[in-house]
């Protein structure tokens, strides 16, 4: 939706949701206030009502905190809670670094979307909505396929986390019985892609003026192919807890993975056949700084990779730039890449990069994929200009994070001094990261974020990550040239060399790609989960230690010399593939069967 959604309009349907209790002393309703009637009678009421659902998705840039700092991407500074996610130390009474205020929609806060969604449909047929077709559609049409995408959409953000959950399809009141026990995982696919399916039937290829933004038969396409793959892969289908006695709560029982690869591989194929999305910049000129064509595909504000999408007008809130930048800047560090992410970019001509090469330990962010420089922000790394009170300092605007030994004449001893965008900047010294990066993706430079919001899109599902998942569903089909050939339209686009592997080195080829192209894009973690490859991101992990080293004549080292050491230890707990239900709502629904582990 291109447009602000503001303060009175969480008024509105507040007053709108206490109003359908329809409790006596809730009848009387204060001046300014809309009753039910009045929002079923109003197309324009109730189109508020449908973006209130749409305000209520995840989404990391109005503050900042990503899904990147509980999986092996990034750090968190504040970083309490999730140092105790990604130890396993999630209970029954808490999900650490998740439910906290401001992070991520919960299990009850999804229902309540979920129900919203369902007072939509008992009521739609109330609604006078104009027969006129509007970008090919009734605008009954497009309400109902945007809320059938939206209840498929949060049904996945809870599957994804929790398995099998109870599918309710109805707005239960105060007085309602709210006993219902959790459906099968595969009921709940199935219930998901049958609302995918429905939207695809109501919603046009496009949106035009102000409904730009919203769902489109194409993002319903391309949820539906999230779906499937995510049903395809292995924590669905494979015994990861044998002892639990309730297998089909989170997962298939029979055995037919091919169908479900073939599923996943047919709705991403769906959306690549539609011809309504295409790569930004496939193929670079040899002229392209081919770093700078993938910043602007998430700096600028349309591209013709977009399948869903939120817009931002100026906002009031911070945004990614600010929380996520370096604090040199006076922005706050707070999604700073881990070493372990950044040795995930490949050598420009398709090597692993090693620490245990002396070529690339030497100069470990030379000759590295165009992706890397987009993506991250690293010592010596060009940025913006420094602020006015910091210039002076720094007249080249490059990222410190390094120390540099400096000898001191008149105590006669080295002194060591921190780089600017340090912990112990002298600029700003409690708002710095710690792994010796800062995020680069996602943030428009030309905007000075100590001041001033950026209105850079966020983008919820774009077509590279199609082009993943045909290739993904390919490979576990076993064809393998088809699948060489998506994964290396992804590859031309960033400037790497084809991937050429067969078989398991042609996943493993594959998951380094995945994770490397969306980088940050809130993938990796459920990626890691369903993939069942906990042990492998949750370990100790690592930043760069940068020193520019004092030489024998006292003078200090132009060239730092940068090593990777541990600095957190994390660890795997295998109950941390899916969440617990939280005890409240055991307490609440007698019927729920907890997840095992808890």
């Amino acid at each position: 939706m291109k447009k602000n959604i503001y303060l009175f309009k969480f008024l509105l349907l507040s007053v709108f949701l206490i109003s359908s209790c329809k409790k006596d002393f809730l009848d009387t309703r204060p001046l300014g206030e809309f009753s039910e009637t009045a929002v079923w009678s109003d197309p324009a009421l109730v189109e508020t009502f449908i973006n209130q659902i749409y305000f209520r998705l995840d989404e990391p840039f109005t503050n900042g905190r990503l899904k990147s700092n509980i999986v092996d991407e990034a750090h968190y500074r504040g970083n309490g809670p999730s140092k105790n996610f990604n130890n396993g130390l999630l209970t029954a009474d808490e999900i650490p670094g998740w439910s906290t205020p401001s992070r991520f929609r919960t299990w009850d806060d999804l229902y309540k979307s979920i129900r919203y969604c369902n007072l939509f449909f008992e009521k739609v047929d109330l609604v006078p909505y104009s027969k006129t077709l509007i970008d090919g559609k009734t605008t009954k049409e497009r309400a109902t396929g945007e809320v059938h995408f939206l209840r498929a959409y949060i049904y996945h953000l809870l599957t994804s986390v929790y398995g099998g959950v109870p599918l309710i399809k109805e707005s239960y009141g105060l007085t309602d019985d709210f006993s219902i026990a959790r459906n099968s995982y595969s009921d709940c696919v199935s219930f998901m892609v049958e609302e995918c399916d429905k939207a695809v039937s109501l919603l046009p290829s496009v949106h035009s003026g102000s409904n730009k933004g919203k769902a489109t038969r194409g993002a319903a396409l391309a949820l539906k192919s999230r779906v499937l793959l995510y049903a395809a892969s292995d924590l669905y289908n494979t015994s990861v807890f044998p002892q639990f006695p309730q297998p089909e709560l989170i997962g298939y029982k029979d055995g037919n993975t091919t169908a479900r690869w073939q599923a996943a591989k047919d709705a991403a194929k769906a959306v690549i056949n539609s011809g309504m999305y295409k790569l930004y910049k496939p193929d670079p000129a040899p002229t392209d700084s081919v770093a700078q064509n993938i910043v602007e595909l998430f700096t600028l504000k349309e591209t013709p990779e977009d399948i869903f999408v939120k817009y931002f007008t100026p906002v009031l809130t911070p945004m990614i730039g600010l929380v996520s930048g370096p604090n040199g800047w006076h922005n706050w560090g707070t999604n700073a890449p881990l070493q372990d992410a950044v040795d995930d970019y490949e050598m420009a001509d398709g090597t692993r990069f090693d620490w245990k090469n002396p070529v690339h330990a030497a100069a470990p962010y030379k000759n590295r994929d165009p992706r890397f420089y987009a993506n991250i922000l690293y010592e010596g790394a060009k940025w913006r200009p420094r602020p006015a009170d910091v210039a002076g300092t720094d007249p080249y605007s490059v990222i410190q994070v390094g120390t540099f030994e400096k000898w001191d004449n008149t105590l006669n001893k080295m002194m060591e001094v921190p780089g600017l965008d340090t912990r112990k900047s002298p600029i700003e010294d409690w708002n710095g990261g710690y792994t010796g990066y800062y995020m680069r993706k996602f943030i428009d430079p030309k905007v000075d974020a100590q001041y001033f919001y950026q209105d850079v899109p966020w983008r919820w599902i774009r077509y590279g990550e199609i082009l993943l998942n045909y290739a993904e569903a390919c490979i576990e089909l076993g064809e393998y040239a088809e699948a060489r050939t998506y994964i290396n339209m992804i590859r031309k686009r960033a400037g790497m060399p084809p991937v050429t592997e067969s078989g398991t080195a042609l996943r493993d080829r594959y998951r380094n790609e995945r994770r490397v192209e969306m980088m940050f894009e809130e993938q990796r973690f459920f990626d890691v989960r369903r993939w069942v490859i906990g042990p492998k991101a949750y370990h100790p992990v690592s930043r760069a230690n940068v020193v520019y080293k004092l030489n024998p004549d006292r003078t200090t080292s132009t060239v730092p010399k940068i090593t990777s050491e541990v600095f957190e230890t994390w660890k795997w707990d295998n109950k941390a593939y899916f969440f617990p239900i939280l005890r409240n709502e055991l307490n609440k629904n007698k019927l729920l069967v907890q997840n095992p582990g808890y």
